[in-house]
């Protein structure tokens, strides 16, 4: 990987960083080593959890690399929208839990990253913003937001939040779910690392299926959701850490669970 994305490993938790001075605008380079990075924790049975954040200060990103799109001919930005789709999508299914630690404002194409995680925790701060204000450009967010924010906060408060292009604050992102946490600037990467290592202290194999069930669960009919359920969960009972989880409960001491 160049760069543009770092990748670090301690125990069971990676971290990937953004770091395109001065607001991680991507394009189709970014993009690229986005996409090795998750390779990377795909193929790491090391790598249980993944830390999606920025290396720079006060900053997640701004979005799409704009000038970029102004240079280039419609059927190079189709090419890039759908390439920036499939990357995300690609974090969406791989069955280990990402965690967007959002230590800054995250707008546009940047929110659209963070949507594709699974969990997303923001720094709380006066000037930190969250939002798409694409419509202020005459374009709609095009990697991923009118499909992912409805799906996560509703109709309703996605269309106001799109069609205005208005940005909100850390709390205000919280109380509508748009985000998971919000923790003090000061103490923000210690607190989501905290969150992460506990993760990492528990049934990990339950913690993928959990995570692949509720991916593709949600968009099939709920019968097909039952079998898929009862699949992953038959996967899980023939498992190491589901006999240690079983045989502590009855014994009525903590599970030292394996991952395995």
């Amino acid at each position: 990987m160049s760069d543009l994305v770092l990748y670090e490993k301690k125990g069971a938790i990676a971290t990937i960083k953004l770091n395109k001075p001065p607001v991680n605008t991507y394009d189709h380079s970014l993009m690229l080593e986005l996409g090795k990075a998750i390779d990377q924790v795909r193929f790491d049975d090391g790598a249980a959890i993944a830390i999606l954040t920025s290396a720079l200060d006060g900053i997640f990103s701004a979005g799409a690399d704009i000038r970029m799109l102004k240079q280039s001919d419609p059927d190079y930005k189709a090419m890039f929208c759908l390439n920036c789709q499939e990357t995300l999508s690609k974090m969406e299914s791989t069955p280990k839990v990402f965690i967007a630690a959002l230590n800054g404002t995250c707008v546009g194409g940047g929110l659209e990253i963070a949507l594709a995680t699974d969990l997303r925790f923001v720094a709380r701060g006066e000037k930190v913003k969250l939002g798409l204000p694409e419509v202020t450009l005459g374009v709609l967010p095009g990697t991923g937001g009118t499909q992912r924010l409805p799906r996560l906060i509703g109709k309703s408060r996605a269309l106001d939040l799109m069609i205005t292009g208005r940005l909100i604050s850390p709390d205000e992102a919280l109380q509508m779910g748009l985000v998971d946490r919000v923790f003090d600037a000061k103490e923000f990467m210690g607190r989501t690392m905290e969150y992460a290592e506990q993760l990492t202290k528990g049934a990990t194999r339950a913690i993928s299926l959990i995570k692949r069930s509720v991916q593709q669960g949600i968009e099939i009919p709920l019968d097909a959701g039952f079998a898929l359920e009862r699949e992953l969960q038959n996967r899980l009972f023939v498992t190491k850490d589901a006999q240690e989880g079983l045989s502590a409960f009855t014994e009525k001491r903590k599970p030292q669970f394996s991952g395995k």
